[in-house]
C-alpha cells in the first residue's frame, strides 16, 4: 500500500498573538490544498484548543511536546491524556529542539512515546545528527542510536501510529537543507533500520518525513525522492508558502 504523503507544520513558539494566529489559520482555511495529503499543525500549547475550532476539519492538529505521565504533580507539563481529552490527534516527540535546549535523552523520548501511544495519540518523533556527526561520517550511527530505545519500547503494532522525522540539526532554521540525495540516503537507512530491528512491512508502511529548512522552492525536488514521504516544516510553516509545500504533489 502507498504511503500517503504527510505534511506537519511546527509553529514552535510562534506567533506571538491571537491576532496573527487567527491569520494563520485564515490562508490555511481559505487554500486550496491536496486531498491527498495528511495535513497537521503544531501551534504552541496555548492555542491548540481555540486554533482547533476555527480549523478546517481536514486539517488535524498536534501538540508540540508531552510528558509521561497522566496527571500529577508535574508543574509545566501537559499530559497524554489530557491532549487524548482534548481531541488532539498528534504529538510531536523528539525534536532536536527538546534534545538540546531541554537536554531530553533518547530513553526519555522513547518512555514519552511509549504513553502517548498508549494513551492513544499517534506520534510524530523526530531525529537527526549534528554537523559535527555528520561531517564525522556518523549520520546513522547517531539516528539509529536514538530510534533504538523507541524500537525497544514499542510493540510491531504501535508503529502504525508513528510517523517519523528525519530532522538533520544543522539543517533547521539555519537555511542550509540537506541535498535531496542527502535525505534521500537518511531516509533509506531508517527504513533498512526498521526492516531488520522490527519488521519488514513496517520499514515499508512507516511514513519517514523530511524536516530542516523546507521551502516552497526545495520541496519538489525533496518530495520526489523514493522515501521522503512529506515534510515537518518550521519556519516556512508561518507563511503563505506553506500551502505550496502541502502541495508539494500536484503536478
Amino acid at each position: 500500500m502507498a504511503r500517503k504523503f504527510f505534511v506537519g507544520g511546527n509553529f514552535k513558539m510562534n506567533p506571538t498573538t491571537q491576532e496573527q494566529k487567527k491569520a494563520l489559520v485564515k490562508t490555511l482555511n481559505e487554500a486550496d490544498i491536496d486531498p491527498n495529503v495528511e495535513v497537521v499543525i503544531a501551534p504552541p500549547a496555548i492555542y491548540l484548543l481555540p486554533l482547533k475550532e476555527i480549523l478546517r476539519k481536514e486539517i488535524q492538529v498536534a501538540a508540540q511536546n508531552c510528558y509521561f505521565k497522566p496527571s500529577g504533580a508535574f508543574t509545566g507539563e501537559i499530559s497524554p491524556a489530557q491532549l487524548v481529552d482534548a481531541g488532539i490527534p498528534y504529538v510531536i516527540l523528539g525534536h532536536s529542539e527538546r534534545r538540546t535546549l531541554f537536554h531530553e535523552t533518547s530513553a526519555l523520548v522513547a518512555e514519552k512515546t511509549r504513553a502517548a501511544i498508549d494513551a492513544g495519540l499517534r506520534v510524530i518523533l523526530c531525529v537527526g545528527e549534528t554537523l559535527e556527526e555528520r561531517e564525522g561520517g556518523r549520520t546513522k550511527a547517531v539516528v539509529e542510536a536514538q530510534l533504538k530505545p523507541v524500537v525497544d519500547v514499542l510493540k510491531k503494532e504501535d508503529w502504525a501510529k508513528v510517523v517519523i522525522a528525519y530532522e538533520p540539526v544543522w539543517a533547521i532554521g539555519t537555511g542550509k537543507v540537506a541535498s535531496a540525495a542527502q535525505a534521500q540516503e537518511a531516509h533509506a537507512d531508517i527504513r533498512k533500520f526498521l526492516a531488520s530491528a522490527v519488521a519488514p512491512e513496517v520499514a515499508e508502511s512507516t511514513r519517514i518525513i523530511y524536516g530542516g529548512s523546507v521551502t516552497a522552492a526545495n520541496c519538489k525536488e525533496l518530495g520526489g525522492q523514493q522515501d521522503v514521504d512529506g515534510f515537518l516544516v518550521g519556519g516556512a510553516s508561518l507563511k503563505p508558502e506553506f500551502v505550496q509545500i502541502i502541495n508539494t504533489k500536484r503536478a
